[in-house]
Order: C-alpha cells, then sequence, then structure tokens
C-alpha cells in the first residue's frame, strides 16, 4: 500500500485520510480494490521508504459520494493527472497532454474500505527503500496504490538486510487470523470504553506486567474471546500497556498457568525491554477467574 502523505492527494481525487500504522484507506475507484482480505499481510511505504508491515485484522466497509476532478480537454475527460510543482500552467494530463489551470469538479458514488491492523504493526521506516520495496511487487512498474505482493519475498528481502528488526509477529498474527482466531488480535469493541474504566477504578493506573504507567497508554485487554460471548466480564480483563496488550493478544507474552509467572516468547528475546519480562511476577493481583482465562490464553498460544 501507497501512503504518500498530505492525505494521499493527487490531481484527480481529493485524497485518503490514513494512519500506516493503525488504518489504511481507499475506495472502489481504486485499482485493486476489492483484493486486500483480512489475514492478509500488509506493506505500507511511502515515496521514500518501507514504514511497516503488519497483518489486516478487520477491513470496514461503507457508503459514500467522493469528489473527483477531471482533465478540462472535451475528448479527454480522465482524472489521471497531476500538479506540476513549478511551470505553469498548473497540471498536466498524463492521458492527453493538455495543460491547465482548472479542473473539472464533479462526483461519484463509492464504496469505501478502511483496513485495521494495529496489533501487529512493526515499525520498518528505513529497512527498505521504496524502490526496494516496488521491486517486490508482482507489477513493480505499475503505478496502483495498492498492488499483490508475494509475502515470502517480502520476508526474505527484509531478513537478508540484518536490521534489528523482527519479521515473526507478522507471522504469528496471520496464523492466529488464518487459523480461525481472528479475534485474537486488538480490534473495537461494543462498550469498551467503559469496559476499560470500569478496570481503571477497580485496578488503578498499572499494567498489570509492567507496572504504573500513565493512564493514556494503558488499554483494557480481554482475557477471553469478546467475539464469542459479546460481552464484558468484570473478571476477565486486565489492563495492560498499549505494546504489551498487542504482544498479549498474539500470544507473544503469556502467563504460564502454574507458575503465573510472564513467558516471553522466543521471537522478542533480542528486544531487552520485552525479554526482561520473562519470569517476572505480574505487577496486578491475578484473581481466581483471572487465573482461569489465562490458562485458556496460554493453551492457545502455548500448547496449540
Amino acid at each position: 500500500m501507497l501512503a504518500a502523505g498530505d492525505n494521499r492527494k493527487h490531481g484527480g481525487n481529493g485524497g485518503y485520510d490514513d494512519l500506516p500504522s493503525e488504518h489504511y484507506s481507499w475506495d472502489s475507484s481504486v485499482p485493486n480494490h476489492g483484493k486486500p482480505a483480512v489475514g492478509d499481510v500488509i506493506a505500507v511505504r511511502d515515496k521514500k521508504s518501507l514504514l511497516g508491515i503488519s497483518v489486516i485484522e478487520d477491513i470496514e466497509l461503507g457508503d459514500d459520494t467522493k469528489k473527483v476532478f477531471k482533465c478540462p480537454n472535451p475528448g479527454c475527460g480522465k482524472s489521471d493527472f497531476q500538479p506540476r510543482k513549478t511551470m505553469s500552467p498548473k497540471y498536466v494530463c498524463l492521458k492527453c497532454g493538455h495543460k491547465f489551470d482548472d479542473r473539472v469538479e464533479g462526483s461519484k458514488d463509492v464504496i469505501t474500505y478502511r483496513s485495521r491492523h494495529a496489533a501487529a504493526w512493526v515499525d520498518m521506516h528505513g529497512v527498505l527503500t521504496a524502490d526496494e520495496a516496488r521491486a517486490l511487487c508482482d507489477s513493480p512498474t505499475t503505478q496502483h496504490s495498492i498492488r499483490s505482493m508475494r509475502w515470502e519475498r517480502l520476508r526474505d528481502a527484509i531478513a537478508a538486510t540484518g536490521a534489528p528488526t523482527t519479521v515473526d509477529i507478522a507471522d504469528s498474527a496471520q496464523r492466529a487470523i488464518s487459523g480461525g482466531h481472528k479475534h485474537v488480535t486488538v480490534r473495537a469493541r461494543v462498550g469498551q470504553a467503559a469496559f476499560r474504566l470500569h478496570l481503571l477504578k477497580a485496578q488503578g493506573e498499572v499494567c498489570a506486567f509492567t507496572g504504573p504507567q500513565p493512564a493514556a497508554v494503558l488499554e483494557a485487554a480481554h482475557l477471553y474471546s469478546y467475539a464469542d460471548t459479546g460481552e464484558h466480564h468484570e473478571s476477565g480483563g486486565l489492563l495492560l500497556r498499549r505494546d504489551i496488550h498487542r504482544l498479549f493478544d498474539l500470544g507473544l507474552i503469556a502467563v504460564h498457568p502454574k507458575t503465573m509467572t510472564l513467558d516471553v516468547a522466543g521471537q522478542l528475546a533480542g528486544y531487552p525491554l520485552y525479554a526482561s519480562l520473562h519470569g517476572a511476577l505480574p505487577e496486578a493481583p491475578i484473581r481466581p477467574k483471572h487465573r482461569s482465562w489465562l490458562k485458556a490464553h496460554w493453551a492457545l498460544h502455548r500448547q496449540g
């Protein structure tokens, strides 16, 4: 996916609202718009470099009326034009070559798409250049903002750089989602804000695994599959720092059901901040009901 900044505007449209580490937006006027799917690895780049990789947890659909702009040449009317930075007239049509200052404005009904992929996001800024990432696409010479790519090729290219980063989180998330455990990853839930407020009142501003933290970075982590029950159990949640929450949801951090100590997966051994948690006791009280949920979480990620 190409996230070019400035709301991804070009001559023919009004732009898209992107936050690369969390969501990516597009609509049915974009080539390949229907191909991204839940469980796909998503690689986001800008015009200079690869920004990061993740796995699509969810794709939100909607309807909208989109503002579009067209070439004023009566024989053209296409939207494939770009602004010129220093030359006049301001625009040049890439289809017919017509140069102009005033675009023809119109509108069209579109289906909107927004991927959600915050849970497994791994920053890759600068690991590969934009040209290196583009060359790995199935069709590297197209100008489309959404292009297909083999995950194995990208994975190998990242590993070959020797950069201090990991692709294992994406692999783990893809296996979880593809295996039917889509709701293991972080996603918006009805009533989540009230559930978080309840946990803050009951547990204080404390990450259950790392200790006191500002409330702004604490999230309500479900210890059970909310998607299966549709309910918020008062004893079924702990407050976790956002990055710890992601790793917990992916099973890269778990709690041993016998010792009640933190178990950090080997994929995180190269990250001292997380590796130091291995074998430590939780910083918040673990209630009997918590133990039941944590045992189920362990069975899914350590025994499954």
